[in-house]
Formats: structure tokens, sequence, C-alpha cells
């Protein structure tokens, strides 16, 4: 059999971002470019291989396919350089990311010669373990797996099979400890004393990860520890920082919100902003703040200053994110409600929102039960209207964060037993399914 006629089983085997990523939407894809811009390419960044890699499988898939190779030959030099040698199993997963782009351009040559570097590489650089991935792989596909919600739990999983193998690769366990954090930051979970030990240890043995020292925080503070000294102390370092999505910042300001002190967090951002006044992400950042700061007013407490900020924010992270702004949409609406004569405004955005016909099924559960809570707390006498949109929501699988919201408010309505519709309830609950598995576009 012809090596060419070969090729097709070869890439299908290899371990890379093109045989991982099976199936993937555009607006999935989008929501990726975004997160990586986002991050950022700062040199110093341990991942920075990493994130030239998934740039170049992203922009590929977005049809930019020289691009794309630019992207994966910037990563073949990153990876080289960052680790001061030529070759390493480091090189598998971007040599297999190579074969694939070259095939996809009828560069069956050059497809050929990357997937016998491949070879080459996992022969001179065998698994330690035989039945297990490379410890390399496993952390490149683990934080591949952490751009997907769903995935952050297995994600943690690879990671730690990584470091296992690995144990001086502290980067891989604070990884690790990011993707569990990521994964539980709505929810009170993962605060076992093992975990808070774990997180313990990653921000000993990885000091300049202020991300990791910035969940460590949050975790303490939540188990009733006094960190507002060391919180204050961490803002600083972190404003010293480049701009990044890693930087630390957002776990800080939740952090801040947990200790009811959203005022440092809003001096935070705007602190920031003053340094960067054109960085999308940090006014994203503080848009967020303003965002819970509104929300957290009762009636006539409400500041239309702080509200027509929150409203100036939001109207510029839409426009700056052009793409991926659905969620900040739904905020503006919400933040729109409580300013003067604003619920008209925010009656109309609602509108426009629910007519949409290309919503993937994470932004109708979150449009639902957005809309759900809004007509309850702003339009009180739609209740019934309100219950009908948390049960959209719940029925869409498999379910979100706010999926998983709309279905609690609604047991809790049962439960209570004094809503009209608590019959209509008690059976609509009765007959929902489980939640599907959570499986995602990866192949893991």
């Amino acid at each position: 059999m012809s090596s060419s006629s070969q090729t097709p089983s070869e890439l299908e085997a290899l371990e890379c971002h093109f045989t991982w990523v099976k199936e993937i939407t555009r607006s999935e894809l989008l929501d990726m470019r975004v997160k990586l811009e986002d991050i950022g390419t700062h040199e110093g960044n341990f991942w920075l291989g990493s994130i030239y890699n998934m740039w170049g499988f992203v922009l590929y898939k977005l049809d930019s396919s020289e691009e794309a190779l630019q992207f994966l030959s910037k990563a073949t030099e990153t990876l080289k350089r960052l680790r001061e040698e030529d070759e390493g199993p480091w090189l598998v997963v971007n040599y297999g990311n190579l074969a694939w782009l070259h095939h996809h351009l009828g560069e069956e040559a050059m497809s050929q010669d990357y997937l016998s570097k491949v070879g080459a590489l996992k022969s001179k650089f065998p698994s330690p373990s035989q039945d297990e991935l490379h410890p390399e792989i496993y952390a490149e596909k683990a934080w591949t797996l952490m751009f997907n919600e769903n995935n952050k739990q297995l994600a943690a999983n690879y990671f730690q099979k990584a470091f296992n193998m690995q144990p001086d690769m502290v980067q891989w366990q604070s990884s690790r400890v990011i993707a569990l954090a990521s994964a539980a930051k709505h929810w009170d979970t993962y605060l076992s004393d093992d975990f808070l030990q774990e997180i313990k240890t990653a921000r000993e043995q990885d000091p300049e990860n202020l991300y990791v020292a910035a969940v460590e925080l949050k975790l303490r503070n939540r188990k009733g520890e006094s960190v507002r000294d060391e919180a204050e102390t961490l803002g600083q370092k972190i404003l010293l920082q480049p701009v990044s999505s890693y930087s630390g910042l957002k776990p800080l300001l939740r952090l801040h919100r947990q200790q009811g002190s959203l005022d440092e967090a809003i001096d935070l951002t705007e602190e920031a902003l003053q340094q960067h006044p054109d960085e999308r992400y940090l006014k994203r950042c503080a848009a967020l703040c303003y965002k819970w700061k509104v929300f957290g007013f009762r009636g006539d407490q409400v500041d239309q200053r702080t509200i027509e900020r929150a409203i100036q924010l939001h109207e510029e992270v839409i426009a700056l994110y052009p793409d991926t702004s659905f969620f900040k949409k739904v905020d503006l609406a919400d933040v729109q409600a409580k300013s003067r004569q604003g619920r008209m405004i925010a009656d109309q955005m609602y509108q426009e929102l629910l007519a949409k016909r290309d919503l993937n099924p994470g932004q109708k559960q979150l449009l639902y039960y957005s809309y759900a809570r809004y007509l309850n707390f702003e339009h009180w006498y739609h209740s019934n209207k309100s219950i009908q949109y948390l049960m959209m929501s719940a029925e869409i699988q498999p379910r979100n964060f706010y999926g998983r919201k709309s279905l609690q408010e609604l047991q809790k309505i049962r439960d209570r037993g004094t809503n009209q519709m608590s019959i209509e309830i008690r059976k609509f609950l009765e007959n929902l399914p489980d939640d599907d598995s959570e499986a995602s576009n990866l192949n893991v």
C-alpha cells in the first residue's frame, strides 16, 4: 500500500486538535477565538506554544489557512525556544496539526513529512506508561479541553495524569487547580480540605501564577479566613502584569464580591482601565462588577450614576465583542430595567433577543432563565409566564448552569406549594427526563 493511501488512517490516529475536535459550530469557534485573544500572546506565558497551536486550528476552521500555517509554525518555534530543545514530545501535537493542515491544503508530501516526524518523536520519547499517552500530550489535551465548559473536570483529570507521570511540571498542577476552580465557580463545591491543600501546594510550587493565588484566597475566604490584606496586595501585583484573562483579575473580583466589597472590585477595574483604557477585557471585567453592584441595590437605593456607568460599559463591551456578545446583551437588558424609564428599553431588548432563531442550547437556557427572572421581578403580574420560561430553560439538554438554576427554581416553587401553577409544575418535573450526558464536541 502506498504512503499516500495510508495517510488518512495515519492522520486519524494522531493526537492533535484536528482529531480532538471533530464537530464544532462557527459560534463555538468564534468563542474560542475571543478566549484566545483575551489570553493574549505575552512572553513568559508557559502555555504560549499551546496558544499558537490552538490559534492555528481555530483559524483553519474559520477559513484562514495561510494564517493558520503561520500560527502553527510560530507554535513550533515557540515550543523549541521555551523548552530550549529542538525536539521533544511537546512537539507531537504541533506536528500532528501541521500534518493535518498540509493534508487539507493538498500538500501531501509535507503532510507525510510531518507524519514521519511524529513517528520519530514517539519512538525517541515514548510514554513512561505503555497504556497511557505521553504526559506532554495529556497536558496539551487537557489545556484544549479547558475551552469547553462541560469538559473542565475531564481536563483536570488529564492534568493530574500528566503531573503524576512528570511531577516536576508544576504548571500542570496549577492548571489542574484552575480547571477545577473554573468548573466550580458558580457552586459551593470543591471545598474539601484535600482540595484546599492541593491549591495551597500549587501556589507554593508555582508562586508566579497569580491566577492560582487569587483562587486560593477565594477558597480560603469561603472557609472563613480573613484574606483582605492579601487580596489588596494581590490586586496591585495583578495591575503590574500584562492584561490577560489568565492574570488572576477575574477570580480576585469574585473574591471581592464574596466579601461584599464590590466597591473595591470596581475601584480595581477602574484603576486598571486608567492604565489601559483601550483593553476590552478590562472593560468586560468592569462591566461585570457594575452589574453585580446594580443587582445588589434594592428599590429606591438604586444609584443612577452607577447604573449609567454599567450601561455605558455594557454597550462598549458589546461593540468590542461583536461575535460573542449575546450574554452581555442579556445583562444589558437587565441593567436597563433598573434605570429610570429603562423598563421599556429592556422589554424591547428582550423581545429582540427572544425573536432570534440562531441561538444555541446554552444561549437559550440563559435567555429563558434571565427573562423568567426579569418577568418575576420587573413584571410581577406575569408570574405564570415567568414559570413557563423556567420550564423552557429546564427542558433543554444538556443543561448548563442556567438550565440547572431554572430546574432548582421550579423545584422550590413546587415545594412551597402556594403557586397557582404548583400542580402543573409538579407534573412537568415528574415527566422531565434525566439530563443527557454532557458530552461535548471533543473526542476524548
